[in-house]
């Protein structure tokens, strides 16, 4: 332990007083009220990479020794790396920037320090209001104000009270807040708005008789707010194009709505349109595909593409063309733009990169393995070309997602295939980066996840988290799905275990302030939804 001592500052004088203390190398300096600085050079130098996991800081004393320093501490601001002596002191006058005033302090009296002394203009005008809800107008324009739910320091523009200082949203438990019986077990949800609507979600139910069901967002939860005929229905997405609302559904069996030569054995995915006058989706157009896992919408230069994963045709054929789609302005409907060969294609992912748009394809089964390869596609002069391949085991889903300027592809491996026709359902699913000097993703973290359908990414305040449906171990379909978070070096961590019954599909979003999670069943007729209880 070495001590430094600064000597012949006279501070007992009942007036507040700005110090900073900078630490660096072998120097030591203090700086009183902005005046000349003072400074001790050591011969040891104050070490660049210092471990203080455990450590304890006395501010004003040493600990058990008492009476080294009596009053109070306004303000402490730590700062690493960086000389904040300028920024506290631009002048002689320095300009105290108080981050939090207790409301005991608001209106301590202050002694003039003399004759000739005067009060700071920051000190004689700056009020600091404490409370729910404050008005911000021209006669309070450089006031602040504390938000104690928020947990923010606000000031006023005269107009609008910008953060100066807001403690993020952090995830501290989950919440069940609603258990929905559904008419039959759902392979996805999709959560999206509707103008002068509000919220709703439209469910892919696996039984034909009661159709799917799409649900509309209240006080009380998701209600019931309209059916529609669909013939094993495995997803639904949702897309928009101007002003218009649409759906498109993956229809797994034909049914009464094919509209192709052979109504017996087609099989026909719908768009579905939403009309304001009817506040109600009706039919916009049908497609003909093969047990369709999926649909991806994406815009690109002004375009709008649908692409389909087309799982397989028949029972056995499943390496089969994938279709994207181009929207016709003329004609008013989608048309075959691209086709692209696939194994038992599970879904598409569509992103963006600087001025590359990607589409990502998760393969599942080749007729032989579920060891294949998954394929990233790349557009270039109109069409997608392959841009890389990575193995995959029953990939069911990806999910890209963004961390500051890093960008990842989550993939949901379902089961490892064995020579003896038997699976493995504990494997590895896998986040890769992609690397932007070498233009390809790498493998950046393994997860273990029990025949994973589904990754969903989300944030709450500064913080990330990515939640994987596990739908079956092997022998049984009830286990946890996982909620894990992003720690930075460590990757993805997990924080909470969420029981579930083959879990098929997770979707995060937001009802005014609040944050929920739901997940849908294959296995049961249930969906649950969960409310992320913050911080």
């Amino acid at each position: 332990m070495e001590r430094r001592v600064f000597r012949g500052m006279r501070l007992a004088d009942n007036q507040w007083h700005t110090l900073v203390l900078v630490i660096r190398d072998h120097h030591v300096r203090l700086t009183v009220d902005c005046r000349p600085p003072l400074e001790v050079v050591s011969l040891k130098s104050f070490p660049t990479d210092l471990n203080i996991q455990g450590s304890r800081f006395h501010i004003g004393s040493q600990g058990k020794q008492k009476g080294l320093f009596s009053g109070l501490l306004r303000q402490l601001v730590l700062v690493t790396g960086s000389d904040a002596t300028r920024q506290v002191c631009p002048s002689s006058n320095p300009r105290l920037t108080a981050l939090s005033i207790p409301p005991v302090l608001l209106d301590l009296p202050v002694t003039p320090r003399g004759a000739d002394s005067y009060l700071p203009k920051y000190e004689a005008d700056v009020r600091v209001s404490v409370g729910f809800e404050r008005l911000c107008a021209e006669s309070v324009r450089g006031q602040l104000w504390f938000n104690p739910v928020r947990r923010g320091l606000y000031l006023c523009d005269g107009a609008v009270w910008i953060p100066v200082l807001e403690e993020h949203k952090r995830l501290d438990y989950v919440l069940e807040q609603q258990v929905l019986t559904t008419s039959s077990e759902t392979y996805d949800v999709e959560v999206f708005q509707v103008p002068g609507m509000g919220l709703m979600a439209a469910m892919a139910h696996r039984f034909t008789g009661s159709g799917s069901a799409v649900y509309l967002w209240s006080h009380k939860g998701f209600q019931l707010y309209q059916n529609i005929s669909t013939y094993g229905a495995l997803a639904w997405r949702h897309f928009s194009m101007g002003k218009k609302m649409f759906l498109v559904v993956s229809n797994s069996r034909g049914g009464a709505e094919a509209h192709v030569e052979d109504q017996s054995e087609a099989e026909v995915s719908v768009i579905y349109k939403w009309s304001k006058r009817r506040k109600r989706f009706i039919q916009y157009q049908a497609l003909q595909t093969h047990c369709a896992r999926d649909w991806e919408a994406f815009h690109i230069n002004g375009n709008t593409y649908l692409a389909v994963a087309n799982h397989r045709q028949g029972d056995s054929n499943h390496t089969i063309d994938s279709v994207v789609y181009k929207w016709n302005r003329g004609a008013k409907s989608f048309e075959v733009h691209q086709t692209l060969l696939t194994s038992g294609a599970y879904d598409w992912e569509f992103f963006t990169v600087g001025p590359y748009h990607f589409l990502v394809v998760a393969n599942a089964f080749d007729g032989v393995t579920t060891q294949v390869d998954s394929v990233i596609y790349v557009w270039i002069n109109g069409s997608f070309q392959v841009f890389q391949t990575i193995k995959t085991f029953c990939a069911t889903d990806w999910e890209m997602f963004r961390i500051g300027n890093r960008v990842f592809l989550a993939v949901a491996n379902g089961h490892r295939l064995h020579s003896n026709g038997s699976s493995r359902y504990a494997i590895n699913s896998t986040i890769y980066e992609l690397d932007m000097n070498g233009q390809l993703f790498v493998r950046f973290q393994d997860i273990v996840t029990y025949s994973a359908v589904d990754w969903e990414f989300f944030t709450l305040g500064d913080e990330n988290f990515l939640v994987v449906a596990n739908s079956f171990d092997g022998d049984s379909y009830s286990l946890n799905s996982v909620l894990y978070r992003w720690q930075g070096y460590e990757g993805f961590v997990p924080v909470h275990w969420l029981p579930t019954i083959g879990c098929s599909d997770w979707e995060f979003f937001t009802s005014g302030d609040e944050s929920y999670l739901i997940y849908s069943s294959a296995k049961v007729p249930l969906t649950k939804v969960f409310k992320l209880k913050t911080h």
